[in-house]
């Protein structure tokens, strides 16, 4: 199909996070419908010579399929403005702030945004003692698509050591009940998902075939659907997202309203074809 836009876009996959496998898979799913509906696409694997290839192929317009650090955290979208090139998703500022869990929890709870009981650590103190009781969660504060989370049911689950964590990690009361997002596309909100899996959505979970099930629209009560569409079109604005995020929940029904807690959101959701 020739050109219907004549816009040339460079779809930037792959990078050096922990989540390459996945923004492969992510840029590969979107460069093919970008080609559907007529676009001029190249595909780039961002490595260290990403500058030299930018330049070289000049494109009219990026769109960043990265995640996690580097392509997600402000790095590689003050690349693009350092180049003066256009790119989809959110900026150098926003991209930072969502990526640290911490900062971006800050931020939340002085817009009043519900968020669960949480706290910065080091690794070594962290699997040192219980810093909480359990259920919780240490996770790492930078990462996505649940990568180095480690969920820690009864007193005595330790069976990962700090060397597997980076130096800072974010302690955080683990929520019983649903797993629920909302996309949020050009300030508004697309709905609300109900994830369903076996266990907690880990990394698995979400990228294996048959490991999860998403019901679209989300079948709960109104308040809980409502909310949950308020506070992720809070959260993104809270931030200065721009273009498409998702924000993540999780909902203890048995509380109502005061259980659904806004967890964390995320500028560059994954676009594979399980997610």
């Amino acid at each position: 199909m020739s050109s219907r836009t004549g816009l040339h876009v460079a779809v930037i996959k792959g990078g050096r996070s922990a989540e390459r496998q996945v923004s492969l898979v992510s840029g590969r799913e979107c460069a093919a419908a970008l080609r559907r509906v007529g676009y001029k696409v190249s595909e780039v694997d961002a490595g260290n010579d990403l500058p030299k290839k930018l330049i070289q192929l000049s494109p009219d317009i990026i769109f960043n399929a990265l995640h996690g650090r580097y392509g997600e955290d402000g790095c590689v979208q003050g690349l693009f403005e350092w180049l003066e090139l256009p790119y989809t998703h959110s900026g150098v500022q926003a991209s930072a702030l969502a990526m640290n869990k911490d900062s971006a929890k800050k931020i939340f709870t002085a817009e009043n945004l519900p968020v669960a009981k949480s706290f910065c650590t080091s690794s070594e103190l962290a699997f040192s003692a219980h810093l909480m009781e359990p259920p919780y969660v240490i996770k790492p504060i930078n990462e996505g698509s649940s990568v180095g989370v480690h969920l820690v049911m009864q007193n005595d689950d330790f069976s990962l050591s700090e060397k597997d964590f980076p130096d800072q990690v974010l302690v955080e009361k683990f929520i019983p009940g649903k797993e629920l997002t909302t996309t949020i596309m050009d300030d508004r909100p697309l709905g609300v998902t109900d994830i369903i899996t076996d266990k907690w959505y880990d990394y698995e979970s979400k990228y294996n075939f048959g490991a999860s099930k998403h019901i679209v629209p989300a079948n709960i009560p109104k308040e809980i659907y409502d909310a949950c569409e308020d506070f992720a079109l809070r959260a993104h604005t809270a931030l200065g997202c721009k273009g498409i995020s998702r924000v993540d929940f999780r909902w203890d029904d048995s509380l109502g309203i005061d259980g659904l807690f806004l967890l964390e959101i995320n500028t560059q959701p994954g676009m594979t074809p399980t997610s």
